[in-house]
């Protein structure tokens, strides 16, 4: 079976505690991510109201960071991208737009906070293409929420030739800071107020939906990991990941730091871009083109006279991508001798190839030797999963209705397009497998803007046995605990009949009512599959029930395949 998935979630405002805080996980996210629901209250209208009280209170902690009248929240930043700002290939470096981006959403913050702000880490890192040498970068930045503690910083960089005056995206990301405190105690921040447009409105709710996902992270990582110790690995035809190993050494020079004598945090990532660059070159003979960055997190300061150790490996590969994971420990001059590192720093960063007319990139297969390969290996396809989760649970791109009107009039067109998208959507070879176990296997499929998941299943059952039940909705309520009952609604003819179907309701929500147009058929051919394809339509004949929650409109498409 294939689902489609795209998002259909709501994202709602609720309040939120302290950075370390529990935060409960919003229950639409929790099949996606694989996390419980907290325990916490949620009381969505009060958080602006908790968050200008708090401010109120936190007047005398606050200094100079609590003023009448609030900073303009964007800074900007133009570059003209000069030869030494590019690598081998005159594209703009990307450990170079690290160190700006860095410094530009610094800048964000501490206009906000009215004091020097320390990075905590740079989330959801996403290059759509790069700068070349002669063009000019804007990066702009600004503050989307303050939380108690922590603000999240927007970043949005875009590139435009002196000789266009079309401006094309190049990156975002997310990054969270809080103020340096002068003592142990945490700097209280402001709430960030007078939002006026529309896009200010969404990023802000969605910076509390991130945080969400972020504070979680950890959570849903041990979760997952547990599911995914069955999938197949076959070490005679991979390439181990030791072979990739990598490590730099980087001493800590006065311009390397900022004037409170830390070292850069933008110059930090330019190194660990520079070394996961050339972990990654080792296993596909080439330098590919860094896409993503997951997981920046900067744990600890360094500073002038310091040395920073850079220890880059191959995770994983995928079918067109590669993580490569960096850590950075840090000596002073007694802990160089001692031999005692701390541990500052860490990412982990996905390359992919460049693509070429005609050839389809690919990276070779990798294998684990050592027992801490395989947790490397199994912890990428973890991550993997729930960047795809993050991705599209806040996806905020409105969609068109993916139910349709559906009578006899238009029956032979829907029909066949019901069976001809399944149909090419199952015939896709890019799937990646993301959970084995006996007779069943669950297999994903991202595209720019959709999710779709293939569930394998193997029956001792003959193909038609298969076919005639699974083509027979009225008897699923008999073997399949997801519906509490399905009633035929009309039949069009022999291969295409609408149902209507009531499930059960989940985590503690509404039941829910599908309207489901099922078209199936037989092949016409030895080896050609057994087929039934499911879309959702609207019927008048069917109106809203009374304490259903109606989801006509929802995605969901279903393939069965049946061989003999």
């Amino acid at each position: 079976m294939i689902q489609s998935l795209q998002n259909g979630f709501t994202l709602d405002n609720h309040y939120l505690r302290d950075l370390k805080g529990p935060v409960p996980v919003p229950t639409q996210y929790a099949p996606s991510l694989g996390v419980h629901r907290g325990s916490c209250p949620v009381e969505p209208h009060k958080d602006q109201e908790i968050q200008r009280h708090r401010s109120a209170q936190a007047a005398p902690l606050l200094g100079s960071c609590c003023v009448q009248t609030p900073a303009p929240m964007d800074v900007q930043m133009c570059q003209s991208i000069q030869p030494c700002h590019a690598d081998h290939q005159g594209d703009l470096s990307a450990g170079q737009l690290l160190k700006w981006m860095d410094t530009i959403a610094c800048l964000a913050a501490e206009r906000h906070a009215g004091m020097a702000c320390v990075t905590l880490s740079m989330d959801d890192i996403q290059f759509e293409e790069t700068g070349r040498v002669g063009q000019v970068i804007t990066i702009k930045s600004k503050v989307n929420r303050a939380f108690t503690t922590s603000m999240e910083v927007g970043i949005r960089v875009s590139v435009q030739d002196v000789r266009e005056h079309v401006e094309r995206l190049v990156c975002v990301a997310y990054s969270t800071f809080v103020g340096k405190p002068a003592g142990p105690q945490k700097v209280l921040l402001r709430p960030v107020e007078d939002l006026c447009s529309a896009e200010e409105q969404l990023q802000h709710s969605l910076a509390s939906e991130r945080r969400r996902l972020r504070l979680y992270n950890e959570q849903t990582f041990s979760t997952l990991l547990q599911d995914y110790h069955t999938l197949a690995n076959d070490p005679l035809s991979a390439v181990s990941t030791e072979f990739t190993r990598v490590e730099s050494i980087e001493l800590v020079l006065p311009p390397h730091a900022n004037h409170h004598g830390n070292t850069f945090g933008g110059q930090i990532m330019a190194w660990m871009e520079n070394a996961a660059t050339v972990a990654a070159s080792r296993l596909c003979g080439c330098f590919p083109s860094l896409r993503s960055v997951d997981m920046f997190r900067f744990r600890g300061p360094s500073s002038v006279g310091d040395r920073l150790v850079f220890k880059a490996v191959v995770n994983n590969t995928f079918n067109n991508s590669i993580e490569v994971g960096v850590r950075v420990e840090a000596y002073n001059c007694e802990e160089w001798t001692a031999n005692k590192p701390r541990h500052i720093n860490s990412a982990f960063l996905i390359y992919q190839l460049a693509n070429t007319p005609g050839d389809v990139p690919a990276f070779p297969q990798v294998t684990y030797t050592t027992q801490d390969g395989e947790r490397r290996y199994l912890s990428a396809i973890v991550r993997k999963r729930i960047r795809m989760a993050r991705k599209h649970i806040l996806s905020c791109k409105e969609e068109a209705p993916l139910s349709v009107p559906w009578d006899k009039s238009n029956q032979v067109y829907l029909g066949y397009n019901n069976v001809a998208a399944l149909t090419v959507l199952a015939g896709k070879q890019d799937w990646e497998a993301s959970s084995i176990s006996d007779r069943v296997a669950v297999y994903v499929h991202e595209e720019v803007e959709l999710l779709c998941v293939q569930v394998q299943m193997e029956v001792m059952s003959s193909a038609l046995h298969a076919f005639t039940l699974l083509a027979d909705l009225t008897l699923r309520p008999l073997w399949d605990k997801h519906y509490l009952s399905c009633e035929e609604v009309e039949r069009a003819d022999e291969e295409e009949t609408v149902y209507h179907i009531k499930c059960p309701p989940i985590n503690g929500g509404k039941s829910r009512d599908f309207v489901f147009l099922l078209s199936k058929r037989q092949p016409c051919k030895d080896g050609d599959p057994y087929v039934v394809a499911l879309r959702s339509v609207t019927v008048t004949t069917v109106p809203p029930v009374e304490g259903f929650l109606l989801t006509s409109h929802s995605p969901k498409k279903a393939y069965w395949r049946c061989h003999l």
